[in-house]
């Protein structure tokens, strides 16, 4: 387990270097000058092409990159073209934001899904399962923003209850990790009941049944942990779309995160902010899917890796 551990690590690096050039080579498409807007709409060109100079956008694409990759190896973003602050103290609290919502919203989403595909599979064909068929579509259906804005009119504005937008606590937590994790929840249910079944047809829960264990036994000792394997591996993924697919819900709740942080650094031509979150994010992701892929081990001792 130590070297696939190891390997993966290793793989990790090409792959974040990759993926800051596509991100470093996209960012130069982009229509607009940083150097422009930073010196000012009325500024003349003697002042924009200084500002450019003390930017080092003056300098080739490759050497500008080699310049950026150099400096991240020793720790350092650089600069916010935007604010002149730098760039880990302008991400760090964003993206610990970010990670809070993420992991809140994912712990909700297993809650929900898993709780509402076992009980599905349980009463399949019956009205139970009709039902909780029918939330699964409308968690699918429903887009981020409206329901987010529902949950504003109902919980904070009509009734008071929680507050409606902002970061001061964990009460500001509740409504923007309901509304990001209602997708996920009803991806995972549908996932959670459709292997359930396909795992209730084994025939190590027949032996079960013959043995005359009850149907709720077999449901949570036998089939359950055989079932999660398939979740498991979409809530590893459902976690890299919280953390980096939250732009619209931290809009609509005012939630300062590192999505929202990297949607106005790419407005505002704010390149290491954009090229720092967008690396941030790639090391996440395949952070969370390295340990979902340790997790098999422990839900299924037959799963190892040589």
């Amino acid at each position: 387990m130590g070297a696939y551990i190891f390997r993966r690590l290793l793989m990790l690096l090409p792959l974040l270097v990759g993926i800051t050039l596509v991100s470093f080579l996209i960012l130069q498409t982009v229509p607009g000058d940083p150097a422009r807007i930073i010196a000012g709409m009325d500024a003349d060109e003697e002042m924009v092409q200084k500002v450019r100079h003390q930017l080092g956008l003056d300098r080739s694409i490759s050497i500008q990159y080699l310049n950026f990759l150099t400096n991240v190896i020793r720790g350092d973003f650089g600069l916010s073209i935007r604010t002149g602050h730098p760039v880990v103290k302008e991400i760090l609290p964003r993206f610990l934001n970010s990670i809070r919502l993420a992991i809140a919203s994912i712990l909700i989403a297993l809650l929900l899904g898993v709780t509402a595909g076992v009980t599905a599979a349980w009463r399949q064909n019956g009205p139970v399962d009709y039902g909780v068929m029918l939330l699964v579509l409308l968690g699918i259906s429903t887009p981020t923003f409206w329901s987010g804005l529902l949950l504003i009119l109902i919980f904070s504005i009509s009734f008071g209850l929680l507050p409606s937008g902002g970061a001061q606590g964990w009460a500001h937590l509740i409504l923007p990790a309901i509304t990001l994790a209602a997708p996920s929840a009803a991806i995972m249910a549908r996932m959670t009941r459709s292997s359930m079944l396909e795992v209730l047809r084994e025939d190590y829960i027949k032996m079960a049944r013959a043995k005359g264990q009850t149907e709720f036994r077999i449901f949570i000792n036998h089939a359950l942990r055989n079932a999660l394997i398939p979740t498991v591996t979409v809530a590893g993924l459902q976690f890299g779309y919280l953390l980096g697919g939250a732009v619209l819900v931290e809009t609509i709740f005012n939630w300062p995160g590192l999505g929202w942080l990297i949607v106005n650094a790419i407005f505002s031509r704010d390149y290491p902010v954009v090229q720092a979150g967008v690396m941030i994010f790639a090391f996440c992701f395949v952070l969370v899917n390295l340990f979902i892929d340790i997790l098999y081990t422990l839900l299924d001792p037959r799963v190892s890796y040589q």
